[in-house]
Parts: structure tokens; C-alpha cells; sequence
């Protein structure tokens, strides 16, 4: 079914975030591994230089995969080399309204078939509107 090991390790990242399964998830990881989700500056990254270390990365799923209900649809997966770029949709329920996002997930692995980056491209922005538009429904 899968083209790569990165491939499989992107669906299994998936799968691991839908099931909530930390350790899981979190073993598919180098040590040294960066997540950025999303890329660049945001409120989950005030810095924008990602979660790096296994450490970090724990804290990141505590933070965001831990508390969400989630559905997370790959609609397309593209490996190339140790990457793997999948365009997914992401919709999150909160008090009973969907959240939606789509994004573009670029995984990279080391040649002990561990996640060394994951990087999400995604509108944080985009986000906060939602979010903004559905605090406003109960005013």
C-alpha cells in the first residue's frame, strides 16, 4: 500500500494522533526530530523555530493533539526520496461546531526510519477567523 517508509510513517503519525496514542506517536520520532505545526510564528510557536527534541515535541502534543477531537483526512500522499508531502483536511469539533483546516505536511526521515521533521503549512489566522466567528454565533 505504501511507496516509502516515510510514506507508512506519515499515515502512522495520522493514526497515532486520531487514536491518541502519545508514545506511539511520539516513538516515531528521532530524538533530535523537529515538528512545525504550523510553519513559522504562531501562537503554538511564538518563536517560529519549531519544537525540537523529543521533550519539545511531547510538550507540542500535550498542547494541541492531546485536548482535540479530531478527523484527519490525507487526501493526497506524495513521497519523494525521505520525504513525503501529504495534502490533508483537518477539522476539529469545539462545543459542537467544526473547525476546518487544510494543509500541506512535509515529513522527512533519517536512515534509521525515524521522523527527523514534520512541517505543516497551514493558516493560523485562518484558524483564529473560524474560532472568532463561532464565539460570536452565542452573543
Amino acid at each position: 500500500m505504501y511507496k516509502s517508509k516515510v510514506q507508512e510513517l506519515s499515515f502512522l503519525s495520522r493514526k497515532f494522533a486520531i487514536e491518541k496514542n502519545k508514545e506511539a506517536w511520539l516513538n516515531l520520532f528521532a530524538e533530535d526530530a523537529i515538528v512545525q505545526d504550523p510553519v513559522g510564528v504562531s501562537p503554538l510557536d511564538e518563536a517560529g523555530n519549531g519544537h525540537i527534541g523529543k521533550e519539545a515535541i511531547a510538550a507540542f502534543y500535550d498542547m494541541t493533539i492531546a485536548n482535540s477531537n479530531i478527523t484527519f483526512d490525507i487526501k493526497e500522499s506524495i513521497p519523494c526520496g525521505d520525504e513525503c508531502a501529504n495534502f490533508v483536511e483537518i477539522s476539529n469539533e469545539i462545543n459542537g461546531a467544526i473547525i476546518a483546516t487544510k494543509m500541506i505536511v512535509i515529513y522527512r526521515v533519517n536512515s534509521d526510519d525515524k521522523i527527523v521533521s514534520l512541517r505543516a503549512f497551514w493558516e493560523y489566522k485562518e484558524l483564529e477567523s473560524q474560532l472568532a466567528k463561532l464565539l460570536s454565533v452565542g452573543d
